[in-house]
């Protein structure tokens, strides 16, 4: 009896190759899911981790069970900080990475302009079953917003009494 190949492609040797073989193909899917922009930031995710004593904070989940964190530190009336954490899927890690990153420097009334819509036009784009990620971290961020709004709101306050 003739053995019939499944795949016409070599076969790697042992478990290693197979590994390697696998993590290749994963790494050029995502890249054509993702776009050439989100891939890199999805392999590097910048402004990720928390923040001590944040002056904005929030914790939202979406509906698909992915929670994003956004922590941002001010400087007077500007962003001199952003952070974000996520535990969620790759494209979470990604619009939170972007939201982080487009808050730097701006003032509220720029943040409330970052929304799913502008993440996902700085990034290029995200399969569309993906990209509600974008939306939470855009909501996230104006929820921390809120958060440092009520602070600042509440020292004013207490600096008047």
């Amino acid at each position: 009896m003739k053995e019939i190949p499944l795949s016409d492609r070599p076969t790697p040797i042992g478990l290693h190759g197979f590994i390697e073989e696998l993590k290749k193909e994963i790494l050029e899917e995502t890249k054509r899911a993702y776009g050439e922009k989100a891939f890199h930031r999805w392999l590097k995710p910048l402004f990720e981790g928390s923040l001590e004593n944040p002056d904005g904070y929030a914790c939202l989940s979406g509906n698909c069970g992915d929670t994003m964190e956004i922590f941002l530190i001010f400087d007077g009336e500007h962003v001199s900080q952003a952070s974000f954490r996520t535990a969620g899927c790759g494209a979470s890690a990604v619009c939170g990475s972007y939201a982080a990153e487009m808050a730097l420097h701006k003032g509220p009334g720029e943040i409330l302009e970052i929304t799913g819509e502008s993440i996902l036009e700085s990034l290029g784009g995200l399969p569309r079953e993906e990209e509600p990620m974008a939306t939470l971290a855009a909501e996230t961020l104006q929820a921390a917003l809120r958060d440092f709004i009520r602070k600042h709101q509440n020292k004013k306050r207490d600096t008047l009494q």
